[in-house]
């Protein structure tokens, strides 16, 4: 049977863990006194005091073990693109703590407090499919199961996009929300960079056709954008030239190309990513109308 305490047989994983139990500690007492989770985590995220491997143990750790938050998990029905409309509608639920946290194959989990438009902003889209899970605790005392089931219901409706009436069981003192998605971008305008997104190879080969359909696609996205940009990875390598794809003649049917969406105010990407799944198909020839040097009006 492996020993589970092997991280704690040599001095930099012993102090690894102590820093981990210190931070959980001082998380707990403050989740005790009302303060979201979410805050506490991306702030020392932000801070380089704890990686994000650990953000997982804590949310179990604290949200479930001690503090018995009712939570549920489940694949998303649809991207999620803008969620100002979810900041105005929980801001209000000042009796509440809901937390979602958002798991990418690339990049991991990412923590959101919804009632803060800053949190959202750092991590649209949330694309279709990826697995969320919805938290839900008292911020104040008094407040049972039931309240916080329907919550998590509630909340789920919001994401997507559906009307919810406030219960009094939510609300407390009413409160204007902190900065909305839209307040956030104007206070803190910043280039980001989405995680990267796999696209599998349906055709029988990455092939010149492809390369040429992938070509208009970009070049329609970032006319349509115009501070936006599209990176293509390859084996964890940055492909500057697209041709470099066929080139190489290593990406086969079943392979997997990544892309990513860069700049402020990111948009588009779902669609992106359906029309570069098709360029990457055997209907990729859909995408090659029109003369030299035209632009596709894709987006």
């Amino acid at each position: 049977m492996d020993n589970q305490l092997n991280i704690l047989s040599s001095r930099a994983g012993f102090n690894t863990a102590l820093r981990h139990f210190k931070s959980v500690t001082a998380y707990a007492s403050e989740v005790s006194e009302g303060t979201n989770l979410a805050d506490l985590l991306n702030e020392s995220l932000d801070e380089k005091d704890i990686e994000r491997f650990q953000v997982k143990s804590i949310l179990n750790a604290l949200l479930i073990d001690k503090f018995n938050y009712l939570y549920k998990s489940h694949n998303l029905e649809q991207s999620i693109e803008n969620a100002d409309s979810v900041v105005e509608s929980v801001a209000e639920w000042s009796k509440l703590n809901i937390i979602l946290s958002y798991s990418h194959p690339q990049t991991g989990i990412s923590i959101i407090n919804p009632k803060k438009g800053l949190a959202w902003e750092n991590l649209l889209p949330l694309i279709k499919d990826e697995l969320v899970v919805i938290y839900a605790g008292p911020a104040e005392d008094g407040v049972d199961t039931k309240t916080l089931s329907s919550a998590i219901k509630d909340f789920a409706s919001i994401l997507y996009g559906k009307k919810v009436k406030p219960k009094d069981s939510y609300i407390g003192i009413r409160r204007k929300p902190e900065v909305t998605v839209q307040e956030a971008r104007v206070q803190a305008p910043k280039r980001r960079v989405t995680p990267r997104y796999s696209i599998q190879v349906t055709n029988e080969l990455f092939h010149n056709g492809n390369v040429e359909a992938w070509k208009k696609i970009v070049e329609s996205f970032r006319s349509r954008y115009t501070g936006l940009d599209v990176l293509i990875w390859y084996e964890n390598e940055r492909i500057n030239d697209i041709n470099a794809l066929f080139k190489w003649g290593k990406v086969k049917h079943g392979g997997s190309i990544f892309f990513s969406v860069s700049g402020e105010n990111i948009t588009g990407v779902s669609k992106l990513q359906r029309y570069l799944f098709e360029g990457a198909s055997p209907r990729f020839e859909a995408f090659l109308r029109g003369g030299h040097g035209m632009v596709l009006d894709l987006f």
